[in-house]
């Protein structure tokens, strides 16, 4: 049954206070309002283990997460970054159901307390948002599909000071380079821009640094040749 406006209001307040008053190396369970979160959380994950399509599921979860919206609003609005599994869980959620933004407010709180993911998940947090917000965008980008670069680069902003293994960052940084490849594909080619092809140089170069196997060879020739070629002088008309 979905919450009343006066209801999400109370919860989001409710919510706020707890995490306020519990301290960071402390874990927010017994507060109420996330027991009703993990409680609530349980029940959609058993409706969630009745779909077998990967698609109905993220259909699923973005049906379902607004549920939680008044919850995560508090926690991130007051929390000092006390061990919250409903957080971190309604994180993944929102990557699954595409909700990129959402999924990297709260990635950059969970990042900044240094919050550990559940048990059941083997990345670490920086690993997972780097390798999963990038994969959808490498998804999209094979599709023909255009991904939004700011978030991609919000991704890489967020977990540019966290571990991981080479080929998790090459596949952003991957990502990164064929989104401003593609920038540069909606240009005429009077009117190439060189930041954008130096950008995107850059970040396939990076990719391949860091996993030379990583499939950003082709998309960097082709970047190569056309700063060249923008770099040559215009041809003077004969005259």
């Amino acid at each position: 049954m979905a919450l009343t406006l006066a209801q999400r209001t109370q919860l989001r307040i409710r919510a706020a206070k707890e995490a306020a008053a519990t301290a960071p190396a402390a874990n927010m369970a017994g507060a109420n309002s996330y027991e009703l979160q993990l409680a609530q959380l349980a029940q959609h994950r058993a409706r969630l283990k009745q779909v077998q399509s990967n698609q109905g599921k993220a259909e699923l979860k973005a049906l379902l997460l607004p549920e939680y919206e008044p919850y995560v609003q508090g926690v991130l609005a007051a929390g000092n970054g006390a061990q919250d599994e409903v957080l971190t869980t309604l994180m993944l959620w929102r990557i699954d159901a595409a909700d990129y933004p959402g999924a990297l407010a709260i990635a950059e709180y969970v990042i900044q307390h240094n919050l550990k993911m559940p048990d059941r998940f083997e990345r670490t947090t920086g690993t997972l948002i780097a390798e999963e917000i990038a994969e959808a965008a490498l998804k999209a980008q094979k599709a023909g599909d255009s991904f939004p670069l700011a978030i991609l680069e919000e991704a890489a902003r967020i977990t540019a000071e966290q571990d991981m293994p080479d080929q998790a960052r090459a596949k952003l940084h991957l990502a990164i380079g064929k989104a401003y490849g593609l920038l540069v594909d909606a240009e005429t080619s009077q009117e190439l821009d060189p930041i954008n092809l130096k950008a995107a140089q850059v970040h396939l170069s990076r990719a391949i640094d860091l996993h030379s196997n990583c499939g950003g060879k082709k998309d960097l020739e082709r970047v190569d040749r056309l700063l060249k070629k923008h770099a040559e002088p215009a041809t003077p008309p004969a005259s």
